[in-house]
């Protein structure tokens, strides 16, 4: 049976130090809150999955949660350099981070096989880079063509974070828009949250390439209106552009990044978060101070 409860509740009784973890969302509803959750209490030792590592792997990251990364582009979307993530790299700091890279199309496929409980996928990609040298695949031959093809193993998170739009009382979950593989990681996942904007009576059909998380796919849900920010929800947020160019400025520097850290995450909970980013003191504290 799906569990309804609290997102601390979720955090600390499903994502244990030292899990795989996987919180997706391509663009579109990114389980920030649910981030911001795991970052509070102080989980350690995470490896971290996702296709595009956004601001909220940089958090996580910066706040010396994880000590691994599976993924396929690390950024800043339209800005720049994940500086938290930069400084793991580069530096060690505020520890160490392995990085296994792959393509998007090689992401997509490993958790493609994951759910569907398979050791490994396959696809046409990798040919003609340095990629394979670096990171964990392998070619084989197409037993039917004799073409040489890319294996990638499959990815089985021992835990999903994920939001979207709705769920009913009875466990479904909804979603709509940018759909990117969330229905891949849930059916990979041994775990799987989701964080909501709203829990209805009934699921119904709101919006494009519309997906239904059955019941049975998902662990536990809490409703967290807004909890995809600064990212959105299609039908109730749009995206904040404007947070993503200020935590350029925010994450370059590492005591303005930890200052800002403990004031709107470890400090509040994601109702005091969205309380600052409504007064407008979100960035203006620390930019100013």
């Amino acid at each position: 049976m799906t569990e309804f409860t609290t997102l601390p509740s979720a955090i600390e009784d499903l994502v244990p130090d030292g899990s795989t973890v996987a919180m997706e969302g391509f663009t579109h509803l990114i389980p920030f809150a649910a981030g911001h959750e795991v970052i509070r209490q102080r989980k350690r030792d995470l490896a971290l999955i996702r296709m595009t590592p956004d601001v909220i792997y940089d958090q996580v990251i910066g706040m010396g949660c994880a000590s691994r990364l599976i993924f396929s582009w690390g950024g800043n979307p339209g800005v720049g350099s994940l500086h938290r993530l930069r400084d793991a790299v580069e530096n060690g700091y505020p520890h160490r981070l392995d990085l296994e890279e792959h393509s998007h199309a090689g992401m997509a496929t490993r958790y493609a096989a994951g759910a569907s409980g398979l050791p490994f996928g396959i696809l046409r990609g990798y040919h003609g880079t340095d990629l394979a040298e670096h990171t964990n695949m392998t070619t084989i031959v197409c037993p039917f063509t004799g073409e040489d093809l890319a294996a990638v193993p499959a990815l089985t998170p021992d835990v999903a974070l994920l939001h979207a739009q709705q769920a009913d009382r009875q466990g479904n979950v909804g979603l709509w828009g940018i759909s990117g593989v969330q229905k891949e990681v849930a059916l990979a996942s041994k775990t799987v949250v989701v964080t909501v904007e709203e829990v209805v009576d009934e699921l119904g059909q709101q919006g494009p390439n519309h997906v239904v998380l059955p019941s049975w796919t998902v662990t536990a849900i809490v409703c967290v209106p807004r909890g995809s920010h600064p990212s959105y929800s299609m039908g109730f947020s749009n995206r904040d552009n404007v947070f993503y160019t200020q935590w350029d400025a925010i994450s370059r520097d590492r005591d303005r990044f930890t200052q800002w850290m403990k004031s709107f995450v470890l400090d509040t909970d994601f109702e005091g978060y969205l309380a600052a980013l409504d007064d407008g003191s979100l960035f203006t504290t620390v930019l100013d101070g």
